[in-house]
């Protein structure tokens, strides 16, 4: 058996244009002029894919495919490195219109943690290891 290596991770989205703005101010390089495009993927700097495809891409090979309601079913998290970086990362998702969901805190776990909502609803946490006291 070969070893399990998480290499892709897929968003369907029903704006485009916002989900690749909303992961730009994040930090996400992705590509300009990629908004008009059904599919979208980027490799971030660990190897793993962050792709986009629109519902209609989807209802394309998924004719019955519904967008999920209510809460987030999965969340991405990304480490800011720092805990200061959470706020400021935070701070210019907010400052970009961006829907905060939970302002930035010191987790019980020894993380600062702080998690925004993207354009289509996904939870997206920010986080850093707090120094060790």
């Amino acid at each position: 058996m070969s070893t399990l290596r998480l290499g892709f991770i897929g968003i369907v989205t029903s704006d485009m244009s916002a989900s690749l703005a909303f992961y730009r101010t994040l930090g996400v390089p992705v590509p300009e002029g990629a908004e008009t495009a059904p599919h979208v993927d980027v490799v971030l700097a660990d190897g793993v894919t962050l792709a986009w495809d629109t519902v209609e891409v989807i209802r394309g090979f998924d004719p019955n495919y519904t967008v999920p309601t209510g809460s987030h079913r999965i969340a991405l998290a990304f480490d800011q490195g720092a805990p200061a970086e959470v706020d400021r990362a935070y701070a210019a998702l907010i400052a970009a219109g961006v829907t905060g969901h939970v302002a930035p805190w010191d987790a019980h776990w020894g993380q600062r943690y702080a998690t925004v909502l993207d354009p289509d609803g996904n939870s997206i946490d920010l986080f850093a290891a707090l120094p060790e006291a």
